[in-house]
């Protein structure tokens, strides 16, 4: 995110989430820290948050925000581990049900881009954020992020083996409609001429036509000596 649009984050939190602060204690307080520590986040990045300037927007002293949570790192964890656990219930309840694979891409795409709006700091958290994580949390988010991913693709596989999706490369199709849906962060705005439930279904309905057998699609010559990709999963 460009530096100009950062610099401005800080203003924003303290004049208008700090006077909520006073009736907020206990658990409620910390929650409100972790909401604003995700816009921070997204807004300044991780490594562009201190402690400090936290501390400044939810209207606590240092030393008081050190005894909600020990460290930055203690917050991004939280905050990621919140969101991918969620994240993971909603989209397992899609990719295990008696819908069609189609169906079930469809309404994966629009679970995953609804909650990615109306959650939009703790989500774009998750996809940008998690590479700052220390090397032990980074391979336990690693392993949440990678089994998220892996319901695409084997939602995917099963459109291939039903016959509904033509054969194809299952793990760059899961890269290329999460890829599709993530980047919906970076230029959605609340005032914008579209809805979430309006970008969902349309997006739903791109990545179904994309892999659909009943619409032709010209892949790229293969290369000599390239392996055939006969579309089973990685």
């Amino acid at each position: 995110m460009k530096a100009s649009v950062r610099s401005r984050a800080r203003p924003v939190h303290k004049n208008v989430l700090s006077p909520e602060l006073a009736p907020i204690d206990g658990e409620r307080r910390r929650e409100h820290i972790l909401r604003v520590a995700a816009y921070l986040f997204r807004t300044k990045g991780y490594k562009g948050t201190s402690m400090r300037d936290l501390a400044q927007a939810v209207g606590l002293t240092k030393s008081s925000l050190y005894h909600h949570f020990r460290s930055k790192q203690d917050l991004l964890l939280e905050i990621l581990q919140h969101t991918v656990d969620r994240a993971i219930r909603r989209l397992e309840r899609i990719a295990r049900s008696s819908l069609s694979p189609s169906e079930r891409l469809r309404l994966a795409v629009e679970n995953h881009i609804v909650h990615l709006i109306e959650d939009l700091d703790n989500v774009v958290c998750f996809i940008e954020e998690g590479k700052n994580l220390a090397p032990e949390r980074l391979r336990r988010y690693i392993q949440q992020r990678d089994r998220y991913e892996r319901f695409f693709r084997d939602i995917v596989q099963e459109g291939i083996q039903a016959g509904e999706f033509r054969p194809t490369d299952v793990r760059l199709a899961g890269w290329a409609i999460l890829g599709m849906c993530n980047w919906v962060a970076k230029w959605y705005r609340r005032d914008g001429p579209y809805t979430a439930q309006e970008i969902a279904t349309h997006f739903g309905e791109f990545a179904v036509r994309a892999l659909s057998r009943g619409y032709p699609i010209v892949w790229p010559r293969q290369a000599p000596g390239e392996e055939q990709r006969d579309g089973s999963t990685p």
